[in-house]
């Protein structure tokens, strides 16, 4: 079973804590019921009684805390937060957001070398606490070079705070806001822990319309000693980026969670709904459009599940993950969007009904790709890797899945943030060359042939210098990796071929989309646009292996899941 079920928990945990945290979260809301889930949300009720059982339930202690500072099972394991991640966009992503931006307020915390700092944040966990992540700023966002909180050491050796933070979840009730900012004298980068219920804290607004505090808030001449610095210098700016770099991996599976449910819903009302004398599946568009739909939710899933298993193995020696997390935050969420397009397609006026899900979800699944910023912005970053990923391969030993129940120290040891055009990886070929199926072949001959147009007709100066150009070369890339993490995972996971077949059956159609926008940009050369029009492909027909997938996989899954009322 690759898509999640509340009802068939189906995955392995090398602890039985683990299992009883998923367990347990899926019992509260399946408790609360769909019905009390929407009302919810359409009167922006903030989720005290989701808060109430994380403290209750100890859920943020055992999945955040590092062993050294917490109970037996605390630790933080990507295996199993990916899975949390996931059953929380499953049910709301208002629930998903005040995880999320609780990742982002420890990161700079267990980074630091602040141990007082770090035995407080363990006891705050432990009481049932929420984070928060004070890094951008109203005018500027999350560009960090022009932030313009400062700190003011005084002559006692303590600190006086001024300034203002924009877009921050949890900052209304947070005890510890991790905040970035510059020194005041030297303007050197400093992190410091600013708790919401003191005074000359001061909330400005709720900046969003949701369920979520999404604060706007300022620092007016806030006090501060030693004992609240978090790191300072080089330091501070390499918190920021790796944590950035470690939570937001929890996007992409946000994305997976809310596109699963919505999968659910749209599958059940288009099976059990009958339209000119037939159900609303046997229409060859609606099947169409549902197979794709799992398709590519599937590839979301496996690419995300794989990627985990390299943010867990990742060493001073072995950052590949660099490059996968980017590809988590765009590539994951923007099918997401993708995929829930579909279905809308199908069900049609259903999904904007106040007592759907889906209702939730269409508008929710928009929001993942745009919380790390843009796409672009992430696209720009796969790109630093093109070069030494088709061109420079290197060996590493082989890392299957890191399910194992320990720590993911190296995530906060990591150092500097810096050398991403130094990050060696694996050669993509033999995931590749370990699948012999039509559509992977064909995917396979179209990726030769962007190669070496990568060779033979580089971007040159101009084109080097055109976003519009480049965004277009990192989408392709993109799908090259994205394509090699989903074979690696479907071997771990003994997915079936026909499955494999069909997922690439989208992914020879996507290279093709994305080869014909390159092939008709402005700046792109004559040599260029025939190496593009090379690799526009049509996918390998084969009616029987769509057939089975359909039945098997996608129609199969009508009537299995449908959330208590």
């Amino acid at each position: 079973m690759i898509l999640l079920n509340p009802r068939k928990l189906s995955r392995q945990y090398a602890d039985g804590r683990s299992l009883e945290v998923m367990a347990r979260t899926v019992e509260f809301f399946e408790k609360k019921g769909k019905k009390r889930l929407k009302e919810d949300a359409h009167d922006r009720v903030w989720y005290a009684d989701f808060l109430k059982f994380v403290k209750d339930e100890k859920i943020f202690a055992t999945l955040l805390t590092p062993p050294n500072y917490g109970g037996a099972d605390a630790r933080w394991d990507s295996f199993r937060n990916v899975d949390f991640s996931e059953i929380l966009g499953f049910y709301g992503l208002s629930y998903w957001y005040t995880w999320q931006v609780t990742t982002l307020g420890l990161g700079p915390i267990w980074m630091s070398r602040n141990e007082e700092a770090k035995r407080r944040a363990a006891q705050l966990l432990e009481n049932g606490e929420v984070f928060a992540f004070g890094l951008s700023e109203r005018q500027h966002g999350a560009d960090i070079y022009s932030s313009e909180m400062t700190l003011t050491p005084q002559p006692d050796g303590s600190y006086i705070a001024n300034g203002e933070k924009y877009y921050i979840g949890n900052a209304n009730v947070a005890p510890m806001v991790s905040t970035f900012g510059k020194m005041a004298d030297s303007g050197d980068y400093v992190f410091f822990a600013a708790d919401s219920g003191r005074p000359n804290y001061e909330l400005l607004d709720n900046v969003t319309a949701s369920q979520n505090y999404v604060a706007a808030f300022a620092l007016r001449d806030y006090p501060l000693s030693e004992a609240d610095i978090l790191s300072t210098g080089r330091e501070a700016w390499d918190s920021a980026l790796n944590t950035v770099n470690i939570c937001k991996f929890n996007l992409g599976a946000a994305s997976i969670g809310i596109a699963t449910h919505a999968f659910y819903e749209a599958i059940n009302h288009a099976a059990n709904r009958r339209l000119y004398g037939m159900h609303v599946t046997d229409f060859p568009h609606v099947k169409q459009m549902f197979t794709d739909a799992y398709a590519r939710l599937a590839a979301m899933k496996l690419f995300t599940l794989r990627a985990a298993d390299y943010m867990r193995a990742a060493s001073s020696n072995d950052r590949r993950y660099l490059l996968y997390n980017s590809v988590v935050k765009m590539k994951v969420t923007t099918q997401g969007e993708e995929v829930v397009d579909l279905l809308w397609n199908v069900i049609a006026a259903k999904g904007f009904e106040k007592n759907m899900y889906f209702e939730s979800a269409a508008m929710d699944i928009r929001a993942l790709p745009k919380l790390e910023g843009t796409v672009h912005v992430n696209i720009a970053l796969i790109l630093k890797f093109m070069t030494n990923y088709f061109f420079n391969p290197t060996e590493y030993a082989s890392i299957g899945q890191r399910s194992e129940a320990a720590n993911d120290d190296y995530l906060f040891q990591q150092g500097p943030a810096k050398g991403m055009g130094d990050i060696l990886f694996h050669d993509y070929n033999v995931a590749y060359g370990d699948w012999d199926l039509p559509n992977v072949n064909l995917f396979r001959e179209q990726t030769a042939v962007f190669s070496e147009m990568l060779t033979a007709a580089p971007p040159d100066e101009d084109q080097s210098r055109d976003t519009d150009f480049l965004l277009t070369v990192g989408e392709i890339f993109t799908l090259v990796a994205y394509g090699q993490l989903i074979l690696e995972s479907a071997r771990i996971d003994d997915v079936p071929a026909d499955i494999v077949d069909q997922i690439f059956d989208f992914f020879v159609r996507d290279f093709s989309k994305f080869a014909l926008q390159l092939y008709s940009k402005r700046g792109c050369s004559p040599e260029q646009g025939a190496y593009c029009l090379k690799m526009i492909r049509k996918p390998a027909v084969d009616d029987e292996r769509y057939e089975r997938v359909w039945r098997d996989y996608v129609h199969a899954l009508a009537g299995s899941y449908e959330m208590n009322a």
